[in-house]
Formats: C-alpha cells, sequence, structure tokens
C-alpha cells in the first residue's frame, strides 16, 4: 500500500461521496494537516479561488513548493449549486494535473446575521449543502451577533459539520466594551459548555490594528485560543501580503486567508467594460469585488486564451510567495509520510 493510498484513506467520507472512490486526490480535513505540523514553524495556506480559471496556476505553486494548499469558496450559498461547482471544478483541474499534494476546501466564511430560527434555517440548509458538496473546513462569519447570540446561533448551526468531525471555523462577534480577547473567550466558553467542537478561531487582519498589526493582540488570542483547543486564522489577509505572514507564523496563527492580489489578478483577466461591471455592481451590493466575480464568473463572457494563461502564471507567482511566507515550502511530502505512518492516532 503506498504513501498516497494510505494518505487518501483520511479523507472524509463527504468528500469521497462527492469526488468518488476512484480519485486519487488527496482532498483533507485540515485537522490531519495540523496533527501532522503540529512543531513546524508554518501556518496553513488558504487561497481565495476568485475565479476558476486561476485554479492551474495555485494548484502548480503547490507542486513546485511541494506545499499543502487550501482552496477557499467565499461565497457557499451565492445559489444551490454554487458548492457543488467549486468542488467538482477543484477536483477536475488537481484530478487533470495529477496533483497529489494534500489539499484541503473552505467554504466561506459565510455570514451568520441574525440567530433567530427564521434565519437561521435557511443558514442550516446551506450547511448541509457545503456538507454534501465535499467541504471539509466550513467558517461562519459571527461578527454582526453579540457573544451569546452568537453561541445560540452555532449550537443551531453547526451539526452538519460537527456530527460528521469536519472542521468548523468562527469569526467572532465584534467586539464591545471588553475588546476582542473578552469576546472570544466569551464565545469559546459558551461553545465548550454546548460541547462543540471549534477548530479554528479567524481574527481579519484588519482587527489587529491599521498600518502595523498588532502582533501582541494576536499572540495573546492565539494564547487564549490554545485554553480551547482551537487555533487562530489570520482572515482576509490584504494590507499584509506577503510581507507580514512570516510574523503571523511567528505568532502562532496556524491557517492564513489571503486576500493580497488575487482580487486584483482575477478582475484583472477580463476586459475593461467587464470589470467595470463587476465593479459597479459591487459597489452597488456591498460585496467584496473579488467575491462578487466569483458569483458573477459563469455567466460572464469566457476568458480568452491569452488572458487565461496570464492569470494562471500570475496566480502561480503570487501562490509561491504565500507558501513562502507561510513556511509551507517543501511541507506537503513530509506531511504525507506522518500521515501515512500515524493514520490510527
Amino acid at each position: 500500500m503506498s504513501v498516497l493510498d494510505k494518505v487518501l484513506s483520511l479523507r472524509p467520507g463527504n468528500t469521497v461521496a462527492r469526488v468518488g472512490p476512484g480519485s486519487r486526490v488527496p482532498l483533507l480535513n485540515p485537522r490531519e494537516l495540523l496533527r501532522a505540523l503540529e512543531r513546524a514553524p508554518v501556518a496553513l495556506p488558504c487561497l481565495p479561488v476568485q475565479s476558476k480559471a486561476a485554479l492551474p496556476g495555485l494548484l502548480r505553486a503547490a507542486r513546485a513548493e511541494d506545499a499543502v494548499l487550501g482552496l477557499a469558496c467565499a461565497h457557499p450559498m451565492a445559489d444551490r449549486g454554487a458548492a457543488e461547482r467549486f468542488v467538482e471544478a477543484v477536483h477536475a483541474a488537481a484530478s487533470e494535473a495529477e496533483h497529489t499534494r494534500p489539499l484541503f476546501l473552505q467554504a466561506g466564511p459565510a455570514r451568520v446575521a441574525r440567530a433567530d430560527e427564521e434565519s437561521l434555517a435557511p443558514l442550516r440548509e446551506g450547511l448541509f449543502r457545503m456538507v454534501d458538496a465535499g467541504f471539509a473546513l466550513v467558517s461562519l462569519d459571527l461578527s454582526r451577533l453579540d457573544s451569546y447570540a452568537a453561541v445560540e446561533a452555532v449550537n443551531a448551526l453547526a451539526g452538519p459539520v460537527t456530527e460528521r468531525e469536519l472542521s468548523l471555523e468562527l469569526s467572532p462577534p465584534a467586539p464591545a466594551r471588553g475588546g476582542l480577547l473578552d469576546v472570544c473567550r466569551t464565545l469559546l466558553e459558551g461553545l465548550r459548555q454546548w460541547k462543540v467542537p471549534v477548530r479554528f478561531l479567524r481574527v481579519a487582519e484588519r482587527e489587529l490594528g491599521e498600518g502595523e498589526p498588532d502582533v501582541g493582540m494576536l499572540r495573546s488570542l492565539v494564547d487564549l485560543a490554545s485554553e480551547f483547543e482551537v487555533s487562530v486564522t489570520v482572515g482576509d489577509v490584504r494590507e499584509g501580503f506577503p510581507r507580514m505572514l512570516p510574523t503571523y507564523v511567528a505568532a502562532g496563527a496556524r491557517k492564513v486567508d489571503c486576500v493580497g492580489p488575487f482580487e486584483r489578478l482575477a478582475l484583472g483577466a477580463w476586459p475593461a467594460d467587464t470589470r467595470a461591471d463587476v465593479e459597479r455592481k459591487s459597489q452597488a451590493s456591498g460585496l467584496p469585488v473579488g467575491e462578487l466575480l466569483s458569483v458573477l464568473e459563469d455567466g460572464l463572457p469566457a476568458l480568452e486564451a491569452g488572458a487565461r494563461e496570464r492569470l494562471e502564471a500570475l496566480s502561480f507567482a503570487e501562490a509561491t510567495d504565500a507558501l513562502a511566507g507561510l513556511g509551507a515550502v517543501g511541507r506537503a511530502q513530509s506531511v504525507m509520510r506522518f500521515l501515512a505512518a500515524n493514520r490510527g492516532d
């Protein structure tokens, strides 16, 4: 039995059900990757797929740098088929390239605006679709709720994720008088009482301050999260890309969501009139332009061959910077060997 075969046996059941047992792509739960990298100075890289045309470049970067990689679908509930189309597109691109480095797929962050049952019911249905689509990590944004409503909402929503032992990531409520640490402690304590397992606590880069991020705050957040056996994600990294990435790793972040230039590169692949139309709709809807682009992509004019090639090449170059900054280069094969030897742990 090869190393790859042993690692493939660790794929979550929902993922195998989506891609088929004959798939040779190691789409894993990030929990397994954290286990393999427990003592390594590395954060899991998670890159947004703003355009599916960027996928070959992103995957090629992981192979060239021998790195683990996460890919995020920011709009898993845009319509009933969005989550499935994303997973199928990633799997098709990875299968075509015979990609055998560890991958994980993130759904969201999906915004939770209210905690009443009328609002939660469609979200719960959306979470079932994310799980059925094959995602191993589901991210929920609770920033519009207070701490107690957030605990109530997560307890009501998390079943489809936690019952299958998939990974749950939470962005905490917006800090009130007590500040970020207090609101995170209240959230984690409340969920521990309800026995809701949380894998990642996600703090957006902007919440660490403007200009130079407050690294001391990030370290304190890492220490707090470790009390609950939770890892910290630094999310929506834009200004700090790629300069601050090693600093986030050194401060103890175990996963970093890099927006960086990927939004601009994806939008720039389309002609000027298409870009202008997407930007207008972004301003009107309040959605980030890259997220909206990924929602609208299937209805846009097909990219010309030259534009696709440029997007792939530029995505490759920026992804290699992200992988290097997060310490992920040269880790994939050692992760595979570790997981193959420790499948029963």
